[in-house]
């Protein structure tokens, strides 16, 4: 007997968890101020790349990345983020190839894979554009992500404050001296990412 009111307690706070959790409004001058943090759990940053010529994308994930940006939504176009990425962690699912593809990086000459926000225009949808510096390689370069913002709102069982993610992009790794696996690897890289802040 126990057992089934233990059971239907945690059902009961699951689904009274998820409801509080739902993102609560997508208008930025609504988010609360205050300094963000990404959660690492809940951020995923995705690279795909032609395989010879073109006959299919090469997916692979990066599985470290932290971030974090202050907020003032008086001020939110003027946000300034910056998301750290560790070369090394690059995962193709085959633990001998992930050292093949980190060390085209190479990342105990360049240890970080860094992107620091310069700009941010959005429209009242949520949908917008992310400018910054992309430090790759110890090469600088501008680039333009296209963002989603999913709303904010309470975290599990409405404790805290979480913000919500998605975009994509993409760059020529030529452009940052990044050559290896040429010529059976294409130079267009297409990233893709799904991230949350949660409010410190």
């Amino acid at each position: 007997m126990l057992r089934h009111v233990t059971i239907a307690l945690l059902a009961g706070l699951v689904a009274t968890g998820a409801a509080a959790a739902d993102p609560q409004t997508k208008d930025p001058a609504k988010v609360p101020p205050g300094e963000y943090a990404m959660d690492p759990r809940h951020a995923s940053l995705i690279v795909k790349i032609p395989h010879m010529g073109g006959f299919s994308r090469y997916t692979m994930r990066f599985n470290k990345l932290e971030g974090a940006f202050s907020y003032d939504p008086t001020s939110w176009q003027a946000t300034k983020v910056l998301i750290k990425v560790d070369p090394k962690s690059i995962d193709t699912e085959d633990n001998i190839f992930n050292k093949t593809v980190a060390g085209y990086f190479e990342p105990d000459k360049y240890p970080l894979i860094q992107f620091a926000s310069t700009g941010l225009v959005s429209d009242a949808e949520g949908h917008g554009q992310l400018t910054g510096d992309l430090t790759l390689h110890g090469v600088t370069k501008p680039v333009t992500l296209d963002v989603d913002f999913n709303g904010v709102g309470p975290g599990l069982l409405g404790a805290g404050t979480r913000m919500g993610f998605s975009g994509v992009g993409k760059i020529k790794r030529s452009e940052f001296g990044v050559t290896g696996g040429r010529p059976f690897a294409g130079d267009t890289v297409d990233l893709s990412f799904e991230v949350e802040f949660v409010k410190k």
